[in-house]
């Protein structure tokens, strides 16, 4: 008798849960689509629903591409989940990003920036104003103008090292790479040469000692560790919109993966360690943090995390933007020659090629600020919460705790901002472009933001831009660049996961025809 009544009510149970759990989830998408605060902003009902296309979009890697075509759709302001507004509008970068007496911030949002449980808050993940303001004060010291100028002989040295490393490569070119007139060439993948350089500089920088990239002509094996990173904090983030599942869906992520997530944090607890154990004869990035330390401005823990991030953060980023730009380049001849021509009148001498010489130059400004506009190396800025008491962005009225982010990659290819937005012309940056007679006008700059705004706006700036001007600018006078037929790369074909991805970028070289 027992076992009849289970036979009967097991399977009877299971279709009851089932029947109440299809029908929660249906009055749950009814409510989101119809009854939310949020239903009358534009966007699709699947995405307002429910946020299973946001995370298909994440896992997917098509993210900005798809809030892309959704906000030419639909607009500007657009409903991307349930209870997120995703904004391409100039203004909600002050909105949601600037701070200023009497406006509440907008405070990270935890499920991407609350750190795992190996780690320990940094910089870049900290939540807390206060918290950020104190890390940041102390690490300021070695990103200034005047860090820089203690610091470009380094940038120097390593940017030579890799003039020297691609010229071997031209010099021990196979016949079959020679072109038409005899000359020695080589066909290069620069993408990874990219990286090698920045991941050396920093690394020098920060911890001091190299990585070795550039020496060893490959990728050290942590900074190959670092690569799948990014796509782990995606999985990572996705798993956690749906806390009930976390458990479940988190042990769907490789242990391959995760491995490399604690490596990655013993890499930079052991070379924080030996750094701090050490003097180094030349100011570096450490070295006002060690000074500072004396008053309890940044704990060991402090220093650990926020060193995890900034490895990716200075060294990827910048990598990205370069190879962006040359990419662009050499699919552009035109504005390879312009530039190279603009390099290369600085002189013969090698003491001519500094930061403060490449600073002056205007198209290879140019070039480098339209990659950075086409190319941007963070796609889009990770939600924040409106304060509790609510918000206004972009004009719109929001609830408190509504997720808001700024789609950068759409909004720096908006038609409505950008006179022929999708094609790579330096021109626009030229002083001549802010004429009432030039094309470019009407370009809106202010929704180009490539290093953010507000406190948190990115520390390394100067660090950048000198890497990029020093890298492209000894690059360019070094040697001669072109495409190489059916090599071709659309830029705008790559998957981002949080980070854009990397493939070849394919360019034959020779040395310089002076």
């Amino acid at each position: 008798m027992e076992a009849t009544w289970l036979t009967f009510t097991w399977p009877t149970m299971a279709g009851a849960v089932l029947f109440s759990l299809v029908t929660y989830f249906l009055l749950r998408a009814l409510y989101n689509i119809y009854f939310h605060p949020l239903k009358g902003i534009p966007g699709p009902k699947t995405w307002s629903a429910t946020r299973l296309p946001y995370i298909w979009a994440l896992l997917r890697g098509s993210f900005v591409h798809d809030i892309q075509k959704l906000h030419r759709r639909y607009g500007p302001v657009l409903r991307i989940a349930p209870d997120e507004v995703a904004f391409a509008e100039p203004s909600a970068w002050n909105d949601i990003l600037q701070s200023y007496p009497g406006k509440p911030a907008f405070l990270k949002d935890p499920t991407w920036w609350t750190t795992q449980r190996i780690h320990t808050e940094g910089l870049l993940t900290a939540i807390d104003p206060e918290r950020h303001a104190r890390m940041r004060k102390a690490l300021t010291p070695g990103f200034t103008t005047r860090a820089l100028r203690s610091q470009e002989p380094v940038i120097q040295r390593y940017v030579n090292l890799l003039v020297e490393r691609l010229s071997n490569m031209v010099d021990s070119s196979s016949p079959a790479e020679k072109d038409t007139g005899g000359v020695a060439a080589a066909e290069v993948d620069i993408s990874p040469w990219f990286n090698f350089v920045t991941f050396d500089i920093f690394g020098d920088l920060s911890f001091g000692e190299s990585f070795h990239c550039l020496e060893n002509s490959n990728y050290h094996p942590w900074v190959a560790i670092l690569f799948h990173t990014p796509a782990m904090a995606t999985k990572v983030a996705a798993a956690r919109f749906y806390p009930w599942l976390e458990s479940v869906l988190f042990k769907l992520i490789p242990r391959s993966l995760r491995k490399m997530q604690r490596d990655h944090w013993g890499q930079v607890v052991e070379r924080v360690e030996r750094r701090m154990n050490y003097e180094v004869e030349r100011e570096d990035i450490m070295s006002p943090i060690l000074r500072e330390n004396t008053k309890n401005q940044m704990s060991v823990d402090d220093i650990n995390g926020s060193f995890m991030a900034l490895v990716i953060a200075g060294s990827e980023t910048t990598a990205t933007a370069l190879t962006g730009m040359m990419n662009y380049l050499i699919q552009n001849p035109q504005y390879l020659k312009q530039v190279t021509d603009e390099v290369r009148g600085l002189g013969q001498d090698e003491q001519q090629i500094t930061l403060d010489s490449l600073r002056e130059l205007k198209w290879l400004n140019a070039v480098l600020t339209e990659a950075l506009r086409l190319c941007t190396p963070i796609p889009w800025i990770l939600p924040r919460r409106v304060p509790e008491s609510g918000g206004v962005v972009a004009g719109v009225t929001l609830a408190g705790q509504t997720l808001v982010s700024i789609q950068a990659y759409t909004m720096q290819r908006d038609s409505n901002h950008w006179h022929r937005a999708e094609e790579f012309l330096p021109e626009r940056w030229l002083p001549d472009a802010n004429k009432p007679e030039s094309e470019f006008y009407t370009d809106n700059k202010e929704a180009f933001q490539p290093f953010s705004v507000g406190p948190r706006v990115c520390l390394g700036i100067h660090l950048a831009w000198a890497e990029m001007r020093l890298i492209t600018g000894k690059l360019l006078r070094a040697f001669d660049f072109e495409a190489v037929e059916g090599k071709r790369l659309e830029w705008e074909s790559l998957k981002t996961f949080m980070l854009v991805e990397r493939k070849p970028v394919v360019v034959r070289m020779r040395h310089a025809s002076r």
